[in-house]
């Protein structure tokens, strides 16, 4: 479980392909007190570390995993935000992430407003209901509050407004437009959606 308050920035610094990639990630986090087995978020994908030393973190990903994440995110020199779990008494300063992402969707606009950037995404069917105006939404691993939504001819869209110290303590801050984005959900959104649906 996670909060979608990044807390570091990794670069992938090496992937081995095996059965599965296994990919290794520089960190500033004290390594020591990150446990083998451990569950850490990179930029939005739940992994378990597999090994470690005093300034990388290694992880095994998944050919499923790779398959629904955004493109060209498991290479070297790809930079990922990174969350350790939640822990009891920790500030919830997000909202509940659980590091399984729904969707990939694409920057398609950014835009400068004030200090700000505005971010548009194009996102697929299948997680536009559950985007919504004021709500929560989780993007590579941050999270975000929605400013619009759209549905029109051309697909699915929503904007976000990127202040200054979220461009800098995240990957937005390097983002660009056809950037791919690993989505998730609100969790509240989805058990609401369902409950919806069993009503009618």
């Amino acid at each position: 479980m996670f909060t979608g308050i990044i807390t570091d920035i990794g670069t992938i610094t090496s992937v081995e392909a095996r059965g599965d990639l296994r990919v290794t990630v520089s960190t500033g986090y004290d390594t020591s007190s990150i446990a083998i087995g451990a569950s850490v978020a990179n930029s939005g994908v739940c992994l378990t570390v597999v090994s470690k030393t005093a300034d990388s973190l290694s992880f095994d990903v998944s050919a499923e995993t790779q398959r629904c994440t955004a493109k060209g995110m498991w290479q070297a020199g790809a930079r990922l935000n990174l969350e350790r779990a939640l822990k009891v008494g920790d500030e919830l300063g997000g909202h509940i992430v659980t590091g399984h992402v729904d969707a990939v969707g694409r920057i398609t606009d950014i835009a400068a407003e004030g200090d700000s950037k505005r971010f548009t995404f194009q996102m697929p069917a299948s997680v536009a209901p559950y985007i919504a105006p004021k709500g929560s939404v989780c993007l590579n691993g941050v999270s975000l509050t929605v400013n619009d939504v759209a549905d029109d001819d051309l697909g699915h869209w929503f904007t976000i407004n990127i202040i200054p110290h979220t461009a800098e303590w995240t990957t937005f801050g390097t983002a660009a437009v056809d950037d791919e984005i690993n989505i998730e959900i609100d969790v509240l959104a989805r058990y609401l959606f369902r409950m919806n649906q069993l009503r009618t």
